[in-house]
């Protein structure tokens, strides 16, 4: 499961999502990506789910970038405690409107576009398919 190895602090405000993101709202390596089109939380767990669906329809073919890191703690209280702060229950990534999710390169098209739209279904927030201009 995806997680920060060390952080300074246990826990976070939950904070809110504003705006757009303009940086990492570009593809780098790949040739082909999934961008995010509304703002949300991302947990460790579907992040996962997203990323082995999308190499498994690639049937291991070509290459898979993630560009999104579950570094941010979700606090929870077990049922019928007395009142107090609760433990790290998983790890989430904010994602803002224009960031690329995932890239992928070395499968075609028509293949990246499968791949990244079942990893796409796994995930809680509306996304796109985009691909690097001049292909």
């Amino acid at each position: 499961m995806l997680q920060p190895s060390k952080t300074k602090f246990r826990k976070q405000h939950k904070g809110r999502i504003h705006g757009k993101s303009y940086s990492g709202s570009k593809l780098n390596f790949g040739s082909y990506g999934l961008k995010a089109h509304s703002p949300g939380r991302i947990s460790a767990r579907q992040i996962e789910a997203a990323r082995r669906a999308i190499t498994k329809e690639m049937k291991r073919e070509g290459r898979v970038w993630m560009w999104i890191v579950p570094d941010v703690p979700v606090t929870k209280k077990p049922r019928e405690v007395r009142m107090g702060k609760g433990k790290v229950e998983f790890w989430v990534s904010r994602v803002h409107p224009g960031r690329i999710i995932f890239e992928v390169d070395g499968v075609s098209e028509n293949i990246a576009k499968n791949a990244l739209m079942l990893g796409a279904a796994k995930l809680p927030i509306k996304s796109l398919f985009i691909k690097r201009m001049g292909i």
